[in-house]
This record gives structure tokens, sequence and C-alpha cells, in this order.
């Protein structure tokens, strides 16, 4: 197929060296489980090993990963050349709309010569349908479970991808600063949102994994509520969460302001949530699991009063996301009983909140990275609850 106009990797995050190291520790991966291959179908692994990336993964892509020899993307041709400016890979298997992808997979899996071998696949993903998987077990045999080895891989950042972070974090200021400047009585939480994604995207922000969450009134008392035309008044609450992305890579910010009088409850809740933030914060180092952050942070608020409030993980893994997630929850959480320790290079969203339901939220998060000592905060908006004049 004629390339010509796109340079093989131009628009790549990283540089080949950095895809080459990750290939090679995917394949170590493998080899260690006892895999000869693995196919991996989630967006966020293809990503991580190739570069690749496209809102089109809804229909089917996959990258076969043998343990000796190079790997091959299946994917469908109006991603082609999408995929050329993104990876350094050179053997595309490339399908039409016309070929079924499964069957289209299984006859590149035995040109390969992996059909009679032992190949894994992402089992746990997101991304592989019931019906994809029976197709592969048809055709292939056993199908071994290779989910987590190229997860493991992604819990450490290198200095690269903290860099692309850095960066998500600058835009999430951005945004986060113009939503709070957007709080007034009046406001709906439509314009928050508007004000929110203006700053951040003209900072240079991508398209996110997931849209800010972000209500106003009475409906930031449900969790995951999302902005729909409520207008702020006289002394009522605003909630407004926000992650921005730089080459996939998402950090994230929450933030709370109120209209007017602040409820005594709610002070109240906000300084709970505050210092059980900070004192979740003195047990972020490397070689404390990833549970005490989380029971710090719990043992503030059952102290105050509120543990029927904060029935949540403190947090969670975050770096590479497509839709429909912003986090990396499903690869690490700081959580009771997950008693990983902590690494340098691991980055987390921390964002305890509390609610009384159908009536307000309040809450207050950092993304921050394990340093060699301690950690260091990505982002720079004050955690102060912002009050505005009625």
């Amino acid at each position: 197929m004629d390339t010509t106009g796109v340079t093989q990797g131009q628009e790549s995050a990283f540089p080949m060296e950095e895809y080459a190291s990750r290939q090679a520790a995917a394949r170590a991966g493998l080899q260690a489980a006892g895999l000869d291959a693995m196919v991996v179908t989630g967006p966020e692994n293809i990503f991580y090993l190739t570069g690749q990336q496209t809102p089109g993964y809804y229909t089917f892509q996959a990258l076969v990963m043998p343990v000796e020899g190079d790997p091959v993307f299946v994917l469908r041709q109006l991603e082609y050349f999408n995929f050329v400016a993104n990876t350094f890979i050179t053997d595309a298997e490339i399908y039409s709309d016309a070929d079924e992808p499964v069957a289209f997979l299984t006859n590149v899996i035995s040109r390969m010569g992996l059909a009679s071998r032992r190949v894994g696949i992402d089992k746990r993903g997101w991304f592989l349908p019931i019906a994809v998987y029976e197709k592969l077990q048809d055709a292939l045999g056993t199908v071994h479970d290779s989910a987590g080895i190229v997860e493991a891989l992604r819990v450490v950042k290198s200095a690269l991808e903290i860099e692309k972070l850095e960066l998500a974090a600058g835009y999430v200021d951005a945004g986060m600063r113009a939503g709070l400047g957007a709080v007034r009585a009046g406001a709906t939480d439509n314009d928050l949102v508007a004000a929110m994604l203006h700053a951040s995207i003209s900072a240079g922000g991508e398209y996110m994994g997931m849209e800010p969450l972000v209500s106003t009134a009475r409906r930031t008392g449900v969790p995951h509520g999302t902005w729909r035309r409520v207008a702020l008044s006289q002394n009522d609450p605003a909630f407004l969460e926000l992650a921005c992305v730089h080459d996939r890579y998402h950090a994230a910010l929450m933030r709370s302001a109120w209209v007017g009088q602040v409820p005594p409850e709610a002070e109240d809740m906000m300084k709970a949530c505050q210092n059980a933030l900070s004192a979740a914060l003195e047990h972020i180092r490397p070689g404390v699991p990833c549970e005490a952050s989380h029971n710090a942070c719990q043992a503030v608020i059952d102290k105050a009063g509120f543990t029927d409030n904060f029935r949540k993980r403190l947090g969670y893994s975050t770096g590479i996301s497509f839709a429909p997630d912003w986090g990396e929850g499903g690869i690490l959480s700081l959580n009771a009983g997950v008693t990983t320790e902590l690494r340098p290079g691991m980055v987390f969203h921390m964002p305890p909140a509390l609610r009384i339901y159908g009536r307000f939220t309040v809450g207050v998060s950092e993304t921050i990275v394990v340093t060699e000592t301690g950690y260091r905060q990505l982002g720079t908006v004050p955690r102060d609850l912002l009050r505005v004049a009625a």
C-alpha cells in the first residue's frame, strides 16, 4: 500500500528505542509465563508496546507478540495510515470491512507458525468480547491467559512517561482554574465544563478517556454526576473533577466550590477531606504498601464521623488511558488489602470525597509521582474550598 506522505513513526509518542525496550520486557514476561506468544487487544497495552493510538479502537485491532521474532499488527484498512504515523512496526496485516476480523487474525497466527504453540490473550481486558475469545478458542484450541504481563510493566513510569504526565497536569491546572473562575450565581454546570474544556484544550490537551465529572447544586450529591444545565443559586455547591491528556497520559484533579453560605456539615466534611488527603500523602514513599495511605485516609474520615460517607478506595494508578476511563485502577489501587509496595515512578490520583447523597459532595485530590524519598504532586491549584459570594 502506498504510504507516500506518511513517514513511519512521524507522530510516535516516544523514540523507537523506548518501544524496543518495552517489547523486550514483554517478551521476557511471556517467557517467564511459559508462553510462546500473546495476542494484545487492549488499546492501552497496544499503545504502551507500539505507540498506536486511535479513537477507532471500537473496531477490531490486535498485536501478535511472539517470544521470538517481530510483532505483527492486525488492523482495519482505514486505520493503516494512522498506524504507520504512530508506530515503528513494519509488519501489518490489514483486513477490509468485508473480512471477518477474528478469522483474519487466526489465519495470521497460523502463518506465523503459532497455531499449535502456547498463545496467550489478555482475558481480563475490557476490549475482548466473549464472542472473539470463543472464536479464537475454537480456532486455536486452548488459549492461555496473558493478562497482567504488560500491565506489570506499566505500573512504574519511565522518565519519559512522567514528562507526559507533567504536561497533562499543566493542562488540568489550566482547566480547573478556568472552571473555578466560572463559578458564580446563575452559572450552570455546562458553563463550568465549557470553561474547563476550552482552557485545557487551548493549553494543549487532547481527547480524554472520560468526560469531566462536573455538577452543581443538589446534583453534586450524585456520584459520577455530569453536567445537565443546572444553574447555581444562593448557597449552592459546585463539584469539579477533570482529567487531561498528553499523548494518552492522564493527570487528574478534583476541587470543590460553594456559592454563598457553606453549611457547617459541608465545612466539616471538606476539612475531613483535606486532612485525610494530607494524612494519606504522609504514607507515600517507596517500600510502603499501597494500603497504608488508604488506611490513613480512612482513619481520619472515621475519626471525623463520616465512615458511612466514604465507601471507596482512596486512589488509583494513572497513566495511559482510553475511554471509558481516565485511570489505571485495574492495574493498581490505593485501597485496603493492597499490599503491593510503592516504588519510585508510580503515579496515582488520590481523590478523597465525602457526600450526603442527593444534597452535596465535597472533595479534593492530587495526582502525585512516587519519588526516591516520598512524593511529588503535579498540580498547583490550591486545595481550599472556593467560596463565592452569592
